[in-house]
């Protein structure tokens, strides 16, 4: 009897170390990474023509051009023998949309800090399309760059995880071998966008606590500053 209960914590135990190191994927659909890309593409073009610093339409065709044989091209899912190629694309999609959108932002605080802002609507219109695609970027960066990729997370032996989800930390709350898909890093970037720090999934390495200070900061910038300048604008 005692040796049976042993030998069930000590399961239990095992279980709980794998669940906290992240099962491994069989395969990961990209169809909601690239949906995201395409709503942040669209948002960028919605900006008005003085928070782009360069011809409005060209990163969305940059950002096409790299998405297009991604989505179409090759597999439709993500996994673990996936050409290099297809990584080194995928991040360098992701950095363009975050260099258009950074750009955004530098030019919308320019504008609140030189008190060229005179029209309350379209400068909260403007901080929200911003502060969305900045949701949507993070997003992508998480969901990319998470254990090495959505790649590598289908390998049996990936590496340490960079988020601890609940499910992880207690795998008793989760069903059997449960691992974190698009929706699941959605959450967390619009939770750290929102409370400013994480909430109930934590980063472990430095990259992934420094991407989410810089998403907070970057969240905290807008909302702050934005909304602060539009109600003067306003009333």
């Amino acid at each position: 009897m005692a040796e049976t209960e042993q030998q069930k914590a000590a399961d239990t135990d095992r279980v709980h170390r794998e669940a906290g190191w992240g099962y491994a994927k069989a395969r990961e659909t990209h169809w909601p990474a690239s949906l995201a890309i395409v709503m942040a593409m669209v948002l960028y073009v919605l900006l008005p023509d003085n928070l782009t610093y360069v011809p409005k339409y060209i990163f969305p065709a940059l950002e096409a051009a790299l998405l297009l044989p991604l989505t179409f091209f090759g597999h439709h899912h993500r996994h673990a023998q996936e050409r290099p190629w297809r990584r080194i694309m995928a991040v360098t999609l992701i950095a363009l949309i975050s260099a258009a959108n950074f750009g955004s932002l530098a030019l919308l605080l320019f504008n609140l800090l030189s008190g060229n802002a005179e029209n309350g609507l379209k400068l909260i219109s403007s901080g929200l399309i911003i502060w969305i695609t900045n949701v949507i970027i993070f997003c992508l960066w998480y969901w990319e760059l998470d254990r090495g990729g959505p790649g590598a997370r289908c390998m049996t032996h990936h590496r340490e995880p960079d988020f601890l989800f609940p499910q992880m930390a207690n795998p008793d709350i989760a069903r059997p071998h449960w691992t974190p898909s698009f929706v699941d890093y959605l959450y967390v970037s619009l939770t750290n966008a929102t409370a400013f720090s994480p909430t109930d999934t934590m980063p472990l390495t430095a990259w992934a606590k420094s991407l989410m200070g810089i998403q907070s900061l970057a969240s905290l910038l807008t909302i702050a500053l934005v909304a602060g300048r539009a109600v003067n604008i306003l009333h």
